[in-house]
């Protein structure tokens, strides 16, 4: 069977909504949702075997670091082991298309930063993964919803082709902005490097530093 299709408004999720899928989370299930890019999968970074489950189902390496998605600037201090010196002016932009690596607290577990000992963050634009993670009380992981190599979707029907199996609910947002990815930029380098151009401007970053 399928995994289910939840319709949600993600700019305006119903609280139902929004509980079935904190439910999910909790109960150590994957979430596929809208983000202002692609399509992303949610779970609880801190629960056992959530990062284990994450990588089998994209069939990612686990070197590879996972992005956390937060609620808001709150959610960010206690990843961070230190505030590198740019973090308040980039954390400006914030919503939005911009991940930001740190260096990553003991709370941080290994598998999000890959043991690279950094940690990539973003408060998105979007209000559906913003508010699952306020409700939960702590970030949810935002890999894009794809196998490992393949294009990151943009319809929740893409990713329930791309999932039959593994993930506990998609929340069917509609079809996303995809083109570009976030801009990655890296904040334990000084002066900050850019490590990924996508949907903000490095110009317009490097204006802030």
């Amino acid at each position: 069977m399928a995994t289910r299709l939840l319709p949600v408004d993600p700019h305006a999720p119903s609280p139902d909504a929004l509980a079935e899928g904190v439910r999910a989370l909790r109960a150590g299930g994957i979430v596929a949702l809208p983000t202002e890019t692609f399509y992303g999968l949610a779970a609880d970074p801190f629960l056992p075997g959530t990062l284990a489950a994450v990588n089998r189902l994209k069939e990612k390496d686990a070197t590879s670091p996972i992005l956390l998605l937060l609620a808001d600037l709150a959610q960010a201090e206690p990843l961070m082991a230190g505030v590198p010196r740019a973090f308040a002016s980039l954390a400006a932009f914030w919503p939005g298309p911009l991940t930001l690596v740190v260096p990553a607290s003991v709370a941080v577990p290994p598998e999000v930063s890959g043991g690279r000992g950094t940690v990539g963050i973003r408060v998105p634009g979007l209000a559906l993964p913003r508010l699952l993670a306020q409700l939960l009380g702590r970030p949810i992981t935002g890999v894009s919803a794809n196998r490992t190599g393949r294009p990151a979707p943009t319809r929740a029907a893409d990713v329930q082709a791309a999932f039959p199996e593994g993930l506990a609910l998609i929340l069917d947002g509609g079809t996303t902005a995809g083109a570009a990815p976030s801009t990655l930029v890296d904040l334990t380098a000084e002066p900050p490097r850019l490590l990924r151009e996508g949907a903000l401007a490095w110009a317009a970053l490097r204006d802030r530093l």
